[in-house]
């Protein structure tokens, strides 16, 4: 409504895009409107075409401008049109300087960004920028730049007429096309020493943490095994006589099946995918450069997320069916849509509020039904498979101690032994191992930064997985130590809690970070950061279970048990 160039274009037709291509002499270059919106809540944002899923999903829709813009075709300042500015349109484009409302366009996939108007610094008067001033760079038969400059600042009053122009100025850039995106990009902020530093920090927390559990559990396994050595070489009467504790006397029930068997392996195989999801898309990254297009991450995202879908099949299934569950087809279609309904869902309570504001946030109903198909024809099938496979392939128990057939009492033992103390502090660690990262990643995704460290981030992912495994085991071996069997869930909530200091810290990032505001803005941003959390918390706890499971499996191998 505010977007002066798209009332005023000649055309509104649906064009192909004509982003990264090359261009003949006097051949038209098309300027692609994109949104208005508030420039501190950077999702609230206006009509208007997208061509992929990603750029649907992330509310990217383009229009053409109708401005006459040909390759190497100097235009001098021309006006386009001319508005009639009663008393509503100027409440109108007020109400818009107010909330610091920027718009965005497109030029062979290169992003402009201009500002509506400004106030006076008493804010009684308001000026709206009527001349845009575009410059584009060319090398060769490509566009490897474009800037806008807004000018004619003129007062906003009622009753007047306000003319609208633009000119285009070429000129030769030296910028080869491959580096046309560097400008976007800000080192100054991702490579700051902070950020190199608290890799570092990371890194020796991850070195310090691998080496100290390795020391306390090795001592401590040595002489756990060297005491069960010296009790196999007793007669009954002294074994009964002598002192039995610690995490031996719990061979009979550590293999014991979880509760909630099919909730619990649904969560371990949708971890697993994710883990699998951001291994793959962050190699991805790395290697295409996936901020230069347009929702590119998103769709990546999206067909890797359906692609792996055998992966969650897999380790659910499997993991199901060591646990003896039965109804197999039930966990294979919860493991299917656990991730999916969870987005699903708040994408479209979220959907209705930006109905509400007619923000193109709102996802159209076409894009709602693709992605529905996709979750039934393509992640549904593609996890039938990975559940099939995981049956048969190692869903078999072999577990190296029987299971006893009554489970053993759970002995008394101190509060801080207690599941649910150990979960609550399990995720300090690993959430201490992330959170600066978090801090970079937020800011690219609230803020106006392009995320380009995918190095950062795949190094980040890997101490992650080292600390979380490692927190998982110290808890887990305490726990057993403590003859409490009911390590399971535990491993998995102690690495899935760290999804809570991110959800809190999102409360921070929030209200001392941003300037967002209004009910749109704030049910967007708590919504999916309340996605991102727990889709971190499954994927850090599927990781810490896989850990302590091998772990688990592997101290109850070496130890003889009659």
């Amino acid at each position: 409504m505010f977007f002066t160039l798209q009332n005023c274009s000649a055309a509104c037709a649906c064009l192909s895009r004509l982003g990264l291509m090359s261009y003949q002499d006097k051949e038209e270059v098309v300027l692609w409107m994109n949104t208005v919106g508030p420039y501190h809540n950077r999702q609230e944002t206006y009509n208007h075409y997208h061509e992929t899923l990603g750029e649907a999903l992330q509310g990217v829709e383009l229009e053409f401008s109708g401005l006459d813009i040909k390759f190497k075709d100097d235009v001098m300042q021309t006006t386009y049109c001319e508005i009639d500015l009663d008393k509503g349109r100027r409440d109108a484009f007020v109400y818009a300087i107010k909330n610091h409302y920027w718009y965005q366009m497109y030029i062979d996939d290169l992003p402009i960004w201009g500002i509506v108007g400004e106030a006076d610094e008493n804010g009684e008067d308001y000026y709206l920028w009527t001349y845009k001033k575009l410059e584009i760079g060319y090398n060769g038969n490509r566009i490897v730049d474009v800037n806008l400059t807004s000018e004619g600042k003129v007062k906003l009053v009622p009753n007047t007429k306000i003319q609208m122009s633009y000119s285009v100025k070429w000129k030769k850039s030296d910028v080869k096309f491959e580096d046309r995106f560097d400008k976007y990009l800000d080192p100054s902020f991702f490579q700051h020493r902070i950020h190199w530093f608290s890799i570092f920090n990371s890194f020796m927390m991850v070195i310090f943490l691998v080496g100290l559990v390795s020391m306390i559990l090795m001592r401590t396994l040595r002489k756990d095994y060297a005491r069960y050595s010296k009790e196999e070489e007793m007669d009954d009467m002294d074994r009964d006589l002598g002192d039995e504790y610690g995490w031996k006397q719990v061979h009979g029930d550590v293999f014991r099946p979880s509760s909630h068997p099919l909730i619990f392996s649904s969560l371990i195989g949708s971890g697993c995918q994710i883990f699998a999801v951001s291994l793959i898309v962050i190699v991805v990254a790395m290697i295409e450069d996936l901020y230069t297009e347009r929702g590119s991450m998103l769709s990546t995202a999206i067909f890797v997320y359906a692609a792996t879908s055998p992966v969650n099949g897999y380790f659910g299934g499997s993991l199901y069916a060591r646990q003896g569950g039965r109804r197999w087809i039930k966990q294979m279609f919860i493991g299917a849509f656990l991730i999916p309904a969870m987005v699903c869902g708040t994408a479209f309570f979220i959907n209705f509020i930006a109905i509400y504001y007619h923000a193109s946030r709102a996802i159209p109903f076409g894009t709602m039904v693709a992605v529905c198909c996709i979750c039934f024809f393509v992640i549904l099938p593609l996890n039938l498979v990975g559940t099939i496979l995981g049956r048969n392939l190692s869903g078999q128990p072999n577990f190296p101690c029987r299971v006893n057939a009554v489970p053993r009492p759970i002995p008394e033992k101190k509060w801080f032994m207690e599941p649910a103390v150990i979960v609550c502090l399990g995720g300090i660690l690993p959430f201490g191992s992330i959170f600066i990262e978090m801090y970079f990643i937020f800011t690219s995704f609230w803020a106006y930064k392009i995320y380009y460290v995918y190095g950062f981030m795949m190094l980040v992912l890997v101490i992650l997985c080292i600390v979380t495994v490692c927190v998982t085991i110290v808890c887990t071996y305490f726990l057993l130590n403590a003859e409490d069997y009911r390590w399971q869930w535990t491993s998995f909530l102690s690495a899935a809690s760290t999804a809570i200091y991110v959800y809190m810290y999102s409360f921070y990032y929030y209200f001392f970070k941003t300037k967002m505001y209004g009910l749109f803005q704030t049910s967007f941003y708590f919504g999916y950061m309340a996605v991102f959390s727990t889709a971190l918390g499954i994927m850090c706890g599927a990781i810490g279970y896989m850990g302590t499971s091998a772990f688990v499996r592997k101290i109850y191998t070496n130890v003889k048990i009659d």
